[in-house]
């Protein structure tokens, strides 16, 4: 199981295409996801995220290069798995509740809660609002775009997104959690994590194989 430590900083007043420039000044380095767990999808495309956390939320900060691009899915709460997507997926308690945050390359975002993918309850819109985004390609949509194409989103996730918890803070927890690189309709399928899962289909589902972040 993966661990990583996740660093404390203020939130600068900053443009948020900034953020990614900040976070290089503060030597803040990105870590893969790079874990083919189904020898069905081998395509890897180069897939990375690195986070900090601040007092008011978590900066999450993806970079990806891969053979081609979409973003079809038709606003927050859409299907954006099928589109050129990062996810970040996180337990806040030890009560079996998770979070699915899932975000496309243009900053579309869907985010849900429950205990499996059965039965999961979806955020309210103004949960998902909250979420402050920056894209490198735009935020419009496109149909699938075919060629090798290096793109970047920036979210500020506020813990209020743990929109079944009330939790101000999160110094001092561990949380569990994976990372996700995903593409179910574009040219060539894939499903890369961070942490890895041993399960025989592909299922980002899986709370039981998440690593741990130290907060």
């Amino acid at each position: 199981m993966k661990n990583l430590k996740v660093n404390h900083y203020p939130l600068p007043q900053l443009p948020l295409s900034e953020i990614p420039a900040w976070l290089d000044s503060l030597e803040e380095p990105f870590h893969d996801i790079d874990t083919v767990n189904w020898a069905a999808y081998p395509y890897r495309p180069t897939a990375r995220f690195r986070i900090v956390a601040t007092p008011e939320g978590f900066v999450l900060n993806f970079s990806v290069s891969e053979a081609s691009v979409a973003a079809v899915a038709e606003g927050d709460g859409g299907k954006v798995w099928e589109d050129s997507c990062v996810e970040f997926f996180s337990s806040p308690a030890d009560d079996g509740f998770y979070y699915n945050v899932e975000c496309n390359c243009v900053g579309t975002v869907l985010v849900a809660a429950g205990k499996d993918r059965n039965a999961r309850t979806p955020a309210p819109a103004e949960v998902m609002q909250q979420i402050q985004r920056w894209a490198s390609l735009g935020r419009e949509n496109f149909s699938e775009r075919i060629g090798q194409t290096d793109w970047q989103v920036v979210l500020l996730i506020p813990y209020g997104v743990w929109f079944l918890h009330d939790i101000a803070h999160v110094e001092g927890r561990t949380l569990r959690a994976n990372f996700y690189k995903c593409g179910d309709n574009l040219q060539t399928p894939h499903f890369l994590s961070w942490n890895a899962i041993d399960v025989p289909q592909p299922d980002f589902h899986r709370p039981d194989f998440f690593g741990t972040l130290q907060c």
